[in-house]
């Protein structure tokens, strides 16, 4: 398979949800384009293609599909949020647009205030010209640019939309002699959408606030002093200088100086961690006290702020499934609720007594306006995007709405245990000596015996004996694959390795009665004792478990390469409901196939791992975990979700909040339909205005759209 192409734009000035969706149904359905995405939170497509060689085709029918579909829209190169002259030249323009129409917004309103009074003043009323032309007037100031809209919009085919339901329902006012209603809907519209293209702006920015770590500049040291640099042209060994307050714009090494760093952008945690000369940094992460030199290891677009925001914001492409059910629901919804308008405006009058066309036109009328499904594609997407930006807060990676969804009906977790439920480093926990031995002269034996083996329960012996080794005492060095060694240490023939090792060589040793691995050692032919090296387990492991528990999650596994009598210690100290043991990479999978179907129908399996030696578990899984460690590559590139910290009880974290996002798009669903249905009940009953279909539109939409944003308000859970 050819390697596939992807590059990011900006559609800047996208606000419209439903232009939104139409430009990713054109462009999908372009030759060439395996896939395209359009992330209505931040303004962004993604396109992907496995032919390269049509790349400049597709990027002009691209262009051609926005400029027909939505010609406000510029297509840019993706940055997020844009900062530079070009942005700011664009910005200022926006405003003057946006003064523009605040000031048609106002003297339409002034026009319809002096209409209305002349209306209720019956000493004096307008000529019936005159008052249509107040009105009119009004009304085209105020509601002008919608009904060339939706005038530009029909030509295009493009009938459904806001723009051409809101022109009919107050056009077809004035037909019937409404003319105060008709321009009284309009201001009222214009009012509502002003308000939530506010609430969507301040959700956008309040997005791009959470994931506030991009540095804007880098202090690069050179033989003529500082310079300030963009971040991206400093070069891996370049020096750099970080001042208090400051951002460390690259992933480095301190070279000069001592300070503290704020790291909770990156990892959630708001306890300031101390550097020194040597110490690694991670670019994000805010100087607090001191003047640092730091070395850049990464290039500026390898760096962990980058890989982060890359992730965050990219986001929003991998869908869930209720994004994906809303927008093919606004598909069908509304041409349904249009034509229905239009048979309640056509159809009763022609076989009702005394009914009366402008009656039933009315009512048609509150159907067209109430039947925009803006509510709902607003504010979904963006209480998905602010859930994920609110996890991101607490240090919790999440690649997609999708993965944010499926957290919500967790039913199993999985967890591997080296790296994930125990820190990963081996540590001598008990020494016992035997034939007369102490424990230093055991150790002694061990640590030489064990001089030439990268191995970690080799390093944790050695560190245990903690003095230097006299390479000079070791003779002949015999490795025996995956038991042990036999080493002559002096005049001393000294046999180290498991217990397999010394059955095969029919050596009786004793059961050691702990948990953790044993090295069994006998000194020429005699046994001589034993070493027990234990994987310390995290802090919060047990505490992990319990707090899963504590929410629902019905069954809580462990899987490990370990011995069995390891594995049952460590679920029994910690609560675990099962162990497997003695596994292999492959049986690691093996057991999820045999978990998922043991599982209830609707959850969701979990796995959890070190996201590098266990890419197949985290593949298979229905959401991956990742014990990333702040700045890991690796981890990141594996799992849909990443853990920053490394602590096993953000797990739970993770589906407190992604249980608090499912409840806020459900709560708007909700809302919104029933608020939609009622209006267009009482607007078929007769009971209804446009007033109230208004509100069942920009109103609910706006009110929709400010609940969304409490997703990215996500308090710290742990």
């Amino acid at each position: 398979m050819k390697a596939a192409l992807r590059r990011e734009y900006v559609l800047h000035n996208l606000c419209c949800p439903q232009c939104a969706a139409e430009i990713e149904k054109h462009i999908s359905a372009l030759e060439g384009v395996r896939r395209a995405v359009v992330n209505f939170s931040v303004q962004k497509l993604t396109i992907e293609t496995h032919t390269p060689g049509l790349w400049d085709g597709i990027m002009a029918s691209v262009s051609g599909i926005i400029k027909r579909l939505e010609p406000s829209i510029e297509l840019r190169d993706a940055v997020l949020f844009p900062n530079g002259s070009e942005a700011k030249a664009k910005e200022s323009s926006d405003s003057v647009k946006k003064r523009f129409r605040r000031a048609g917004l106002i003297l339409g309103a002034a026009l319809f205030a002096v209409g209305l009074a002349f209306d209720y003043v019956s000493a004096v009323s307008l000529a019936p010209f005159m008052r249509l032309g107040v009105f009119l007037a009004s009304y085209i100031l105020v509601g002008g640019e919608v009904f060339v809209k939706a005038v530009r919009n029909i030509a295009k085919g493009k009938i459904f939309d806001e723009n051409f339901l809101m022109g009919v329902a107050t056009i077809g006012a004035f037909a019937i002699g409404e003319y105060p209603e008709g321009a009284a809907v309009m201001i009222f519209y214009r009012v509502g959408e002003a308000f939530q293209d506010y609430a969507v702006g301040r959700s956008r920015k309040s997005i791009s606030a959470l994931m506030d770590i991009r540095p804007d500049y880098a202090n690069l040291k050179t033989t003529a002093g500082l310079e300030r640099v963009p971040p991206d042209a400093v070069r891996v060994g370049d020096l750099i200088v970080v001042k208090p307050g400051e951002k460390i714009p690259l992933d480095g090494v301190v070279a000069e100086g001592f300070s503290a760093l704020d790291t909770s952008a990156l990892s959630g945690e708001s306890l300031p961690r101390d550097v020194e000369p040597g110490s690694a940094v991670l670019s994000g992460s805010i100087n607090k006290s001191g003047l640092l030199t730091i070395e850049a290891s990464k290039v500026f677009g390898e760096s962990t702020a980058s890989k982060i925001l890359n992730l965050v914001q990219n986001a929003g492409n991998k869908k869930s499934v209720t994004e994906n059910f809303i927008t093919k629901f606004a598909r069908y919804y509304t041409p349904a609720v249009a034509f229905s308008a239009a048979a309640l405006a056509v159809f009763p009058p022609l076989f009702i007594p005394d009914a009366s066309f402008a009656e039933w036109g009315r009512r048609g009328l509150v159907f067209l306006v109430v039947s925009c499904p803006c509510a709902l594609v607003i504010s979904i997407p963006l209480s998905f995007f602010g859930g994920i930006g609110g996890a991101s807060r607490n240090g919790i990676l999440i690649k997609g709405s999708n993965y944010l969804e499926a957290l919500t009906n967790v039913d199993t977790v999985v967890f591997d245990k080296t790296g994930t439920l125990t820190k990963g480093s081996f540590n001598v926990t008990n020494i016992v000596p035997a034939g007369g031995l102490t424990k230093e002269k055991l150790l002694y034996y061990a640590a030489h015996a064990e001089l030439h083996s990268n191995h970690p329960i080799a390093l944790s012996i050695r560190n245990a004996y903690g003095k230097g080794l006299d390479a000079g005492v070791i003779g002949i060095y015999e490795e025996i694959a995956g038991k042990g060694v036999r080493v002559r240490v002096g005049e001393d023939i000294v046999l180290a390795g498991n217990a397999k090792l010394f059955e095969a060589m029919q050596i009786a040793v004793p059961a050691t009665g702990e948990s953790g691995t044993a090295v069994y050692l006998t000194v020429n032919g005699g046994y001589a004792g034993c070493i027990v090296i234990s994987d310390e387990l995290k802090a919060d492991s047990k505490q992990a478990v319990e707090e899963l528990r504590a929410i629902g999650v019905k069954r809580i596994v462990m899987l490990t390469g370990d011995s069995k009598a390891v594995g049952e210690s460590i679920a029994q100290r910690i609560g675990l409901d099962t162990v497997y043991a003695e596994l292999l990479p492959h049986q690691k999978v093996e057991c999820l196939e045999d978990l998922e179907q043991s599982k209830a129908s609707f959850g969701k399996l979990v796995f959890v791992g070190d996201g590098v030696n266990d890419a197949p578990a985290l593949a298979r899984s229905d959401v991956g975990v990742a014990m990333g460690g702040v700045g890991s590559d690796a981890a990141i590139e594996a799992a849909d979700v990443v853990l920053m910290t490394d602590e096993p009880s953000r797990i739970a974290g993770a589906i407190l909040i992604a249980r608090k996002t499912r409840r806020i798009v459900w709560q708007n669903i909700v809302f919104a339909l029933s608020v939609k249905c009622v209006i267009l009940v009482m607007g078929a009953v007769g009971i209804a205005a446009m007033w109230e279909a208004v509100f069942g539109d920009v109103g609910v939409a706006l009110i929709a759209v400010l609940n969304a944003m409490r997703a990215m308000k996500t308090a710290k859970v742990f």
